[in-house]
């Protein structure tokens, strides 16, 4: 009797251990998430067409992946393409989008939907930021962006790190230059920079380092998966990257700008601003062929900087063997003029500022490599990270999942929305629409080579009625 008593109590806790052991294996088998923003990236990579560039490891990941030709922010600048990545809604069009976000959470007196990090951390994941994911590198406020008082995403991390090495603070990493030179005014700081140096004589040096730190302990962890989002700051003005990857365009023949000149009549063209505010040695490259293919060839070497980047942390992933079960997700958070429209920077809603790269892989896709034309925009990528991880995804999220276009490459998008504060924009397969707020309208056929450069919205009345109410509904315009 007491010989069986021992055998239900051995068999008992057998049972348990067992039961531990699969939950543990379960949560081990949920996937990780990986998310990596880089800043005013246009889709000027290889795997876009961009042939002159040298951008092997975001190659290699889109080889791996899939990738969406075209994928359209939601907004041409850096805090409110964010606010739309990390909430997964339309929000506010100014760069403080996400601290006016927090304010609210702090006065307490309505409901704040969670952010995607915010949401995963209710599914068990440690989330971890890295460098530039919400408009602030490292996501605080403050004088120096550097004030823990001042959190621009409230419940969102475990950890919101920015290392700032030899640049002292968050916004001198954001743009310095070599050796820790921070801009204390624009006039003063050359528009562009290479010296001799290793990656980490720029900042981006210091956050991929980081990143690769927080890789390796969020992998060793096997009882959470975990969502690490992690944000390289070039090829944001200024452009500065070491001397190897500027040399890399030496005697390349970069292709020709497309339509350059300032557009007639009214649209959202602006007179580059920040570029013009750096010191430029008194060269405009609208009307300096030579100096626009400096800008060029130094924005072109932020770009491989970048890239490098990317392949240390893609490299460090593999190596702790949590790549089996890691989504991947690359993403650009708007568009960069290079020229085109007269224009050289963001801000405006013609195609060259809103278009930029979306790569995704998951473990177990297949279609590796393929590339997808359906239209999609930013705010899809919540819904489709807890599409892929089989979490719920929550009813206030504004986007679609992609995860049908990631099974079916050919799947149909949908039409993308985006905006400024004084007009939005409309953009299906075959037009953009772009409504000022005093009703203004410009239309612009894509299908033919005209392109954004011909205004044809008198000569279709009924295609601009039709397209205004799909505008106003989805933003909820009267």
């Amino acid at each position: 009797m007491i010989v069986k008593k021992i055998d239900l109590i051995f068999f008992v806790m057998l049972f348990f251990i067992l039961l531990t052991n699969c939950q543990k294996q379960q949560i081990v088998q949920k996937p990780n998430v990986l998310l990596i923003c880089v800043d005013d990236l246009r889709p000027e990579l290889k795997s876009f067409g961009a042939e002159y560039i040298s951008s092997p490891n975001i190659d290699a990941l889109a080889e791996k992946g899939i990738k969406f030709q075209k994928h359209f922010v939601n907004s041409p600048s850096c805090g409110p393409s964010r606010y739309t990545l990390l909430t997964g809604q339309y929000g506010p069009a100014g760069n403080n989008a996400l601290f006016s976000r927090a304010n609210i959470i702090k006065q307490g007196t309505q409901k704040v939907d969670k952010s995607i990090p915010e949401w995963f951390r209710t599914y068990g994941y440690t989330t971890v930021s890295v460098g530039k994911v919400s408009h602030h590198p490292g996501g605080r406020g403050g004088k120096n962006w550097n004030d823990s008082i001042k959190v621009e995403m409230p419940n969102a991390w475990d950890k919101h790190l920015m290392p700032v090495a030899e640049w002292e603070h968050p916004r001198g990493m954001m743009h310095g230059l070599a050796n820790g030179q921070i801009r204390v005014k624009s006039a003063d700081m050359a528009v562009f920079q290479t010296v001799e140096g290793e990656d980490n004589s720029y900042p981006d040096g210091a956050i991929t380092d980081e990143a690769v730190k927080q890789l390796g302990a969020l992998a060793r962890n096997k009882e959470k998966p975990f969502f690490l989002a992690v944000g390289i700051i070039k090829p944001h003005l200024p452009f500065g990257a070491p001397k190897t990857y500027y040399d890399r365009y030496d005697g390349v023949d970069l292709p020709e700008i497309k339509h350059s000149q300032k557009p007639k009549g009214r649209t959202t063209w602006h007179g580059s601003g920040e570029f013009m505010g750096y010191n430029r040695w008194g060269k405009n490259p609208n009307k300096d062929a030579d100096f626009a293919d400096d800008v060029r060839r130094h924005y072109a070497a932020c770009v491989s900087y970048a890239d490098a980047q990317v392949g240390k942390i893609l490299a460090a992933l593999k190596k702790t063997g949590a790549d089996k079960n890691t989504i991947v997700v690359l993403w650009g958070d708007h568009g960069w003029h290079l020229g085109e429209h007269a224009i050289w920077g963001k801000h405006s809603l013609f195609e060259e500022s809103l278009h930029a790269p979306l790569i995704i892989h998951y473990p177990g896709m297949k279609n590796e490599g393929a590339n997808t034309d359906a239209i999609v925009e930013t705010v899809d990528i919540f819904p489709t990270l807890c599409d892929l991880a089989e979490i719920e995804i929550p009813e206030y999220a504004h986007g679609t999942s992609l995860k049908e276009i990631l099974i079916d490459p050919n799947a149909k998008g949908h039409y993308a929305i985006s905006y400024k504060n004084n007009a939005s924009t409309i953009r299906t397969s075959t037009h953009r629409m772009t409504l000022h707020q005093d009703g203004f309208v410009e239309l612009y056929n894509h299908t033919t080579t005209e392109k954004e450069t011909k205004n044809i919205a008198e000569e279709y009345p009924e295609l601009v009625k039709e397209l205004k109410v799909k505008l106003r509904t989805r933003l909820n315009l009267k």
